[in-house]
């Protein structure tokens, strides 16, 4: 149990701060140069969060978990990749599909970051956990 907490925790923690850099710092003007008047002046909290805890509780299921169980922070990172490929690849191109503002680069983009994001996320929560919690395989 503790081990899956540690895992989470630092996974969320990763997760956060990556994005928050990434929506903040580095890709905050293109997305509004992009998308204009779809964003809201101030995201909504709520939904935000329950983004963030399903999508890392998804990073524990599909990716950190098996990671700790077998391969370590490499086959997270993989793992993690993939993870973030389906769900952003599935939000980008939905959107890419439906919305005017929505472009192939843009897509592309985010697909990126979400693989990366994602990789580096559930690589720093196995870490964690074979670090600090005890009894923890995968640390190779």
């Amino acid at each position: 149990m503790k081990t899956t907490l540690v895992a989470w925790l630092a996974t969320l923690l990763a997760f956060l701060l990556l994005d928050a850099l990434w929506l903040g710092l580095m890709m905050g003007e293109t997305y509004r140069a992009q998308l204009g008047t779809l964003l809201l002046e101030q995201p909504r909290l709520l939904p935000a969060a329950l983004f963030y805890l399903l999508y890392v509780s998804g990073c524990l299921l599909f990716a950190v978990r098996p990671a700790l169980q077998q391969g370590g922070w490499r086959r997270a990172a993989c793992l993690g990749a993939l993870l973030g490929l389906v769900a952003y690849g599935t939000y980008d191109l939905s959107n890419w599909a439906t919305l005017q503002g929505w472009s192939a680069s843009l897509a592309l983009l985010d697909m990126a970051w979400g693989m990366l994001a994602s990789a580096l996320a559930c690589s720093f929560g196995v870490f964690c956990a074979c670090r600090w919690a005890p009894g923890a395989k995968g640390g190779n």
